[in-house]
């Protein structure tokens, strides 16, 4: 008895669908919800506990950032909207994060007046900020005094002599034991001489409070692994000799349409002189244009083009797919050559992960979705009410600014066109309580499609087992909070 369509129909009726479009029907259950295995791969050679990669976008993928996904199972890949010597520092100090707690505290240099600080201390090290060599801090009540002075903080700060330092990989257990044994309110991560995290009292008692850690992403020498993006300038290839040596595990070529001589030349470039660097490439949509990655050597492929909140590419230039086509029609060739698939942009919520991943996706990238964490870069801010973070597409013409209209193949057009906006999100809180709920989330939908894991998903994608249909705009609106006054929704 049939019922539905499989994706091979679904997806050849000349229609451009997004996960909205779609529905999956549900399949038969005979295992547990915790039975289910969303290990994976990013590409041919980096295995993730969990299919979630960090965006290389310079309000999504930093420090903090990329050891919190890292601890999590998952994956970030560092932006390079900023010079290759600060590239590399960010992957050197996400590595050294082996706490990966992001700091409540601010940081100074010692030329600097009072910063705008939050938290209970204000550290000043030699860099104004970490990693560097720790000179002194000054507390909550020492800045209150020194408001309104012109001063330079460096004059009034106490020393380090009863500051308690431990080494960089020392685990949240014998911190806490230390804070507890020493009556100490913060203890400073040291590694070759620079501080590279502060953990205080309050920081470890709201990490016990978050989910427990799974299985981290760990390289052979024992540290996070980290990925980085690049673009396809002949620059690049000496920004990537540095990003080799800060320890970068993963490459990913950075372009809004990945289809071209100058992606096909790097790949080759850089699996001629790096061959045990992993190469992803992208951004493709099509079936031909990830054909011709495949045949460069690319070890993964990122799809998707004008999907994500803040691109406007699609708009613009006219050119992409909807996700969900693009995803189906990408892995369908990639999976004849074993090449992972990077599922880029669309996501909004875990019904969209776990579309993407059962149209043959092995990982999915996320932008906004993990925007305004709190280890995502930049301030928190208040607008009308809601405590927010900036939030842009590397396509803005404020990102263009800073180098990454290299990307859209610009950097040497005398004007510049925006594919990308401008924004803010909401605070979401930190990706180390938010992404175990999401991740239990996809877990139950694999478990409504009978698909145990991963490679289950795909088999019953390609043998026509699992069923999907197209769903119109009544549909979607049924299948969504409806009929209600007001209601408040929480994820969990």
């Amino acid at each position: 008895m049939e019922d539905g369509f499989p994706a091979s129909k679904t997806f050849n009726q000349g229609y451009s669908l997004t996960y909205d479009d779609v529905i999956l029907l549900p399949h038969y259950i005979d295992f547990a919800t915790d039975a289910v295995s969303l290990s994976t791969s990013l590409s041919r050679n980096v295995p993730l506990s969990i299919p979630c990669v960090a965006s290389p976008m310079d309000t999504v993928s930093e420090a903090h950032m990329a050891a919190s996904m890292a601890a999590l199972g998952g994956i970030a890949i560092v932006h390079y909207n900023c010079t290759s010597s600060q590239q590399a520092s960010i992957i050197r100090s996400a590595k050294a994060l082996r706490v990966p707690i992001t700091p409540s505290v601010s940081f100074a240099s010692p030329v600097d007046g009072l910063p705008a600080y939050h938290g209970r201390y204000v550290f000043i090290t030699e860099s104004g900020g970490l990693p560097s060599k720790l000179l002194g801090y000054l507390s909550s009540s020492d800045c209150e005094n020194l408001k309104d002075k012109p001063v330079k903080i460096f004059d009034y700060k106490r020393d380090c002599k009863s500051v308690e330092y431990v080494n960089w990989d020392c685990d949240l257990g014998k911190i806490e034991t230390l804070l507890d044994e020493k009556d100490s309110d913060f203890v400073v991560l040291e590694r070759d001489g620079e501080a590279v995290n502060v953990v205080i009292k309050e920081d470890v008692e709201r990490l016990k409070g978050y989910p427990k850690l799974g299985a981290g992403t760990v390289g052979a020498d024992g540290e996070w692994m980290v990925g980085a993006a690049i673009g396809t300038r002949e620059s690049d290839k000496e920004r990537l000799e540095h990003l080799v040596k800060a320890g970068a595990n993963v490459v990913v070529l950075d372009s809004s349409q990945g289809n071209s001589i100058y992606q096909i030349e790097m790949i080759k470039f850089i699996k001629k002189t790096y061959p045990q660097l992993d190469v992803i490439g992208g951004n493709v949509v099509t079936m031909a244009q990830a054909q011709n990655l495949i045949q460069a050597g690319v070890d993964g492929l990122r799809v998707g083009m004008g999907s994500g909140s803040i691109c406007t590419t699609q708009e613009v230039c006219a050119v992409g797919r909807g996700q969900a086509t693009a995803v189906y029609k990408v892995s369908s060739i990639a999976a004849q050559h074993g090449v992972p698939v990077i599922a880029d942009g669309g996501i909004s919520n875990s019904g969209h992960i776990v579309k993407a991943l059962v149209l043959g996706a092995s990982t999915v990238m996320m932008g906004s979705f993990l925007a305004g964490s709190t280890e995502a870069p930049g301030a928190y801010e208040y607008k009308n009410g809601q405590r927010v973070k900036k939030y842009r597409g590397m396509g803005s013409l404020e990102a263009m600014t800073k180098g990454s209209d290299q990307r859209y193949l610009g950097d040497t057009a005398k004007l510049k066109i925006a594919q990308g906006v401008v924004g803010a999100v909401t605070d979401k809180g930190s990706v180390l309580k938010f992404i175990p709920y999401t991740m239990q989330a996809v877990k139950q939908g694999f478990q409504d499609l009978g698909a145990s894991s991963l490679p289950s998903a795909h088999e019953l994608l390609r043998s026509g087992t699992l069923r999907f249909e197209v769903r119109t705009g009544a549909a979607q609106a049924e299948g969504g909070v409806h009929g209600l006054v007001s209601y408040e929704k929480k994820s969990f």
